[in-house]
């Protein structure tokens, strides 16, 4: 009887064998062979599921995004109050755990490789952006938002905080750590939040 493979599961072990050689070798070392070892693949079978580098390297990506947009959706869906629900939306974008610590390196030494190759991936285009400004839509909703606010310079600075703590959490950890970004982005929240 023929083996039947799961090709959805097997390339997603890809894409996180993808992301474990970017993370211990950087880009420069996610090698299309070394990828197929860590996968514990023939390169031919690799081959198989992804028939490009690029190729391979665009699906690890956007699967970094779907795991953390459906995380983000599931607290969306969810019932609770308000301004905890934006909280909760914003710790999954800044890195708080090994999960998302390990997504945020491999995100940032993708936009970096593919910073010129927008043929190849649009990085600069990871939906944060778009989903702050329904962030503040929702707390508009709520009437949860200070009157003299001015929105688009609000958003900007939150997009602005959120990128530095995700960055300075990959590069001082022990400094930037989950008790910090939590006590930065309540301390932000409180400014913009009546």
């Amino acid at each position: 009887m023929p083996k039947i493979v799961d090709h959805d599961y097997r390339k997603k072990l890809i894409a996180e064998a993808t992301w474990r050689v970017i993370l211990n070798e950087g880009m420069e070392g996610a090698t299309v062979r070394k990828i197929a070892k860590e996968a514990g693949l023939s390169l031919g079978a690799l081959r198989h599921y992804f028939s490009t580098q690029n190729e391979l390297l665009v699906y690890a990506m956007n699967l970094v995004k779907e795991r953390a947009t459906a995380r983000v959706m599931k607290i969306v869906m969810s019932e609770l109050p308000p301004k905890e629900k934006v909280m909760r939306v914003i710790l999954e974008i800044v890195p708080v755990n090994e999960e998302t610590m390990a997504e945020m390196e491999v995100w940032f030494a993708f936009i970096f490789y593919c910073k010129n190759k927008r043929d190849v991936f649009d990085s600069h285009y990871d939906g944060i952006f778009p989903g702050l400004c329904k962030l503040f839509t929702f707390l508009e909703q709520h009437h949860l938002l200070r009157k003299d606010l001015h929105k688009e310079i609000e958003i900007e600075k939150l997009y602005a905080i959120i990128d530095g703590l995700a960055l300075h959490a990959m590069l001082e950890p022990s400094r930037v750590n989950h008790e910090r970004i939590v006590k930065v982005l309540t301390h932000h929240l409180k400014l913009i939040c009546i």
